[in-house]
């Protein structure tokens, strides 16, 4: 079929071209457009879901490539540190401190969280005292030139970002929010809880009935989404979510692995020489967790609801430090009540 155009559109289209050689060299704006991938993202936005071309290109002239941001994703200062050090980034007062005024701020709104997914509140308190210290730091780049920077400039990861970008946009058409306004992480995560685009649509919950989704300024949505989130990655109330591990000869090592998904039973661990520092079900899924200490090795016993919190950051470590923030912050808690 024969594409037709507006008047208003050819007059914005024409106003965008005749400009963007000046804005293409100015610092990348506009650089985006001259690409036949980018060209090909549209067509696709356009034909897929229905955006409106001269739309699409009002938001492409206003970003450009952030080699910056193929940096920090190429070279991630977090992924290369042993334990005992990346621990020491979490465990800190203003954390724990935070924690516990979060947690009495919002008592009543966690309580409800738990209530209705089984997830507690010092796990839910402690997400967000790990992702953005009780979104004090959501990121300061925008969303979209995020997201398209690595989709279209890391090959490596393409195929993922180029997806969330198409998450993203979706997003901000169903929220009613202007993309180009929307700030994140290097990565494109936002919020308190650092949803990416895909996880905000199928995870974010209106969990004070105002009609939005706003994990961004509404501590009842950032409680809501992060407790949902669990719950549909399959949270098991009240039960232990990973417990020391006490290790006899060197059989255990044949347990050690980099999958995080439980796979052996609490059974067949004690036959190797791991048990559990806390009684538990001997038939219970786990996996056994290696952390590197200063001198030595440090083993735990991760379960399911470990393996839960691993599903929000694919890192045994990352869920350890979820889990130990949520221990002090609740000690700290006890000892003010």
């Amino acid at each position: 079929m024969k594409k037709t155009f507006t008047r208003t559109t050819i007059c914005l289209l024409a106003a965008l071209l005749f400009n963007m050689p000046a804005l293409a060299s100015e610092d990348g704006y506009g650089s985006f457009l001259k690409r036949q991938d980018v060209q090909s993202f549209i067509k696709k936005m356009v034909t897929k879901h229905n955006f409106k071309e001269s739309e699409l290109t009002q938001w492409f002239m206003a970003i450009r490539p952030r080699p910056d941001i193929i940096e920090a994703i190429s070279h991630p200062a977090e992924g290369t540190l042993p334990w005992h050090k990346y621990r020491k980034i979490f465990l800190i007062e203003k954390r724990i401190d935070g924690g516990v005024k979060f947690w009495q701020q919002h008592r009543k709104l966690l309580e409800r969280a738990e209530k209705e997914t089984g997830v507690p509140p010092r796990i839910i308190v402690a997400i967000l005292g790990v992702e953005t210290l009780y979104n004090k730091y959501k990121g300061r780049h925008p969303v979209m030139e995020s997201l398209a920077t690595i989709g279209f400039d890391y090959p490596k990861r393409a195929r993922f970002f180029l997806s969330e970008l198409e998450q993203f946009l979706l997003l901000a058409r169903e929220e009613k929010v202007d993309p180009l306004k929307l700030k994140g992480s290097y990565a494109g995560a936002m919020g308190g809880p650092q949803f990416i685009s895909s996880s905000y649509r199928r995870y974010a919950v209106d969990f004070d009935n105002d009609g939005k989704r706003d994990i961004w300024n509404n501590p009842a949505d950032m409680i809501g989404s992060i407790a949902n989130y669990f719950k549909v990655h399959g949270w098991k109330k009240d039960q232990a979510i990973t417990v020391n591990a006490n290790i006899t000869g060197t059989d255990y090592t044949s347990a050690v692995t980099k999958k995080l998904k439980p796979r052996l039973s609490l059974n067949d661990l004690n036959k190797i020489g791991v048990s559990s520092s806390y009684p538990l079900n001997p038939d219970l899924k786990a996996t056994l967790i290696e952390l590197d200490q200063v001198k030595g090795k440090e083993y735990w016993i991760g379960l399911n609801n470990f393996y839960v919190i691993t599903r929000y950051n694919h890192s045994a470590m990352y869920a350890m430090a979820a889990f130990q923030l949520s221990e002090a912050i609740t000690q700290r808690m006890q000892q003010k009540n």
